[in-house]
């Protein structure tokens, strides 16, 4: 009788198994680890990494990469993955810049500059989407090839040269800092609680999750897939779109050389946030914490005077840690 008292019952067991596998484990997990890495850091840093400002400059650096990993978080779990997203941040940050539309948005108002490179992020996005849903070309051929077309298209339009941006409205609105927060910060929350809304209480983000977990069970339901598809890496350009205007705020110029390797951090801290790279699964929340992770290790690794190699290596052990764990996890929940 005392032995089967105490024995925990199997589908409390279970529960409990499949809470830790979860979402709400996972995102639990990442908390965790984010708190592990600040204490680290006090130990390390002291008062150099708790003072306020220098947490203010960790979210400040952590936003653009923010951004584009909100639209990367969709592409992933749908099954895909978007190479292009640095060359498109800047593709947009230098026709956002040119002398024709800095003309026009003093003419008219400095938006035009937003709506060009949201334009150009969402051109991008869609010519992916087609090549990868209509041409049937793998997502990473398509967007690899993206990702050179961009980057030499930046290179052309602003042959090589850094273009200072000259409207004023633009860089006064960048200046600006709410609360003592700023504009930068303030567009990242924005961004990951609209991601947050799409994916967890929208049809889309449904259907993004429908067609990662299995396309034929997808499309046999009645989801266009094709059509989702294109959606989804528009929805990717844009988020690059953003981020090259965030980049254009921070920088104040438009560049070629803006978002070079950044789809490399983009996917790392998507990844490290518990989005699977074969699709189906993943959270916005996740995405967050990813990139704050990724933001203040390299934070102390930069207070600690460490060299870029090391911190390569670090961020490279990382990344295999966090894939090793999502496949323990996946098998763990198939168990179950």
């Amino acid at each position: 009788m005392s032995a089967s008292t105490a024995a925990p019952p199997a589908d409390e067991s279970t529960e409990r198994r499949s809470w830790l596998s979860g979402p709400a484990g996972r995102n639990v997990g990442l908390v965790v680890a984010l708190a592990l890495i600040c204490v680290a850091g006090v130990i390390t840093g002291g008062e150099r990494f708790a003072d306020i400002d220098n947490v203010v400059t960790i979210l400040r650096a952590a936003a653009v990469t923010g951004v584009v990993a909100i639209g990367m978080t969709f592409v992933i779990i749908s099954g895909g993955i978007d190479l292009s997203v640095g060359s498109v941040l800047g593709l947009t940050g230098v026709w956002a810049t040119t002398v024709a539309t800095q003309t026009m948005a003093e003419d008219l108002h400095w938006l035009v500059m937003v709506v060009t490179a949201l334009a150009v992020g969402v051109g991008a996005g869609l010519v992916n989407g087609v090549i990868i849903a209509y041409g049937r070309v793998v997502p990473f051929i398509a967007t690899l090839a993206m990702l050179a077309s961009a980057r030499g298209l930046a290179e052309m339009i602003s042959n090589r040269q850094t273009q200072r941006v000259d409207v004023a409205g633009f860089t006064d609105f960048f200046d600006l800092d709410p609360l003592g927060v700023p504009m930068l910060i303030w567009i990242f929350a924005l961004v990951a609680v609209a991601g947050w809304f799409l994916l967890n209480r929208t049809t889309f983000g449904r259907r993004t999750v429908a067609v990662g977990g299995n396309a034929e069970a997808a499309r046999l339901a009645g989801i266009k897939v094709k059509r989702h598809t294109l959606y989804i890496y528009g929805l990717s350009g844009l988020a690059a779109g953003i981020g090259g205007v965030m980049m254009l705020g921070r920088t104040t110029a438009g560049t070629s050389t803006n978002g070079v390797l950044l789809e490399l951090d983009v996917i790392a801290a998507v990844v490290v946030g518990g989005t699977l790279l074969a699709g189906g699964r993943g959270t916005i929340v996740g995405t967050v914490f990813g990139v704050l992770i990724f933001n203040t290790l390299t934070n102390i690794f930069v207070i600690n005077n460490m060299s870029t190699s090391a911190q390569s290596v670090a961020k490279g052990v990382i990344i295999v840690a966090a894939v090793l764990l999502q496949q323990r996890f996946a098998n763990r929940s198939r168990s179950t």
